[in-house]
């Protein structure tokens, strides 16, 4: 998925909300790092003045802690909510999660990742981020009938796969990422 915001418009000023400083924040994360990730410019950017970002937020710190909230909530738990909504036997799930996943350009997902070699906090909560997508998608393979082993290399085989592609830079053809992560899922699910 690509990073969700909408442009707000200086008359909307008045009607600027929490939310909207997280997607901004986020969208500037996944742009250009945690680094530039600071109220001035991003006031600037926003139409409004710094007080604004203090009316939602304590302080910097607290607007990080909300901007890698948002992208744990919508990168993971969002999906796998998505995925359970769907229905269906783990095979169909295991096809939409993958469908799902590489719908993300990938640039949230590398900021967080960089931003974690340089923070621990960030990478405690990167690894459980990563375990817990992990491990959702070792009981979707154990649910096909895979055994514990052969469903935890897979798992990891899939999401390592991925995000590699986010490293190494995403393809711009939708459609060819499809039909690859398709014939990764029909090789994948297929049982001896």
């Amino acid at each position: 998925m690509s990073i969700r915001y909408r442009m707000v418009k200086k008359n909307q000023v008045s009607n600027l909300t929490r939310q909207d400083w997280i997607e901004q924040g986020l969208k500037t994360l996944a742009e250009t790092g945690v680094e530039t990730v600071r109220v001035e410019p991003l006031a600037k950017v926003m139409g409004v003045t710094k007080g604004s970002f203090y009316w939602h937020f304590k302080n910097r710190e607290d607007f990080l802690e909300a901007i890698l909230q948002e992208w744990v909530n919508w990168q993971t738990n969002s999906i796998i909510e998505q995925v359970e909504a769907l229905g269906g036997d783990a095979t169909t799930k295991l096809l939409y999660l993958f469908e799902l996943a590489i719908q993300d350009d990938g640039r949230a997902e590398n900021a967080i990742r960089a931003w974690a070699t340089s923070n621990s906090k960030i990478t405690t909560v990167l690894a459980q981020v990563d375990q817990r997508r992990l491990n959702y998608t070792k009981d979707l393979f154990l649910q096909v009938g895979f055994a514990p082993f052969e469903a935890m290399v897979r798992a990891r085989m899939v999401y390592y796969a991925l995000v590699g592609e986010f490293t190494i830079g995403t393809r711009s053809d939708q459609t060819e990422r499809l039909a690859e992560i398709r014939l990764q899922h029909a090789i994948l699910t297929q049982r001896r």
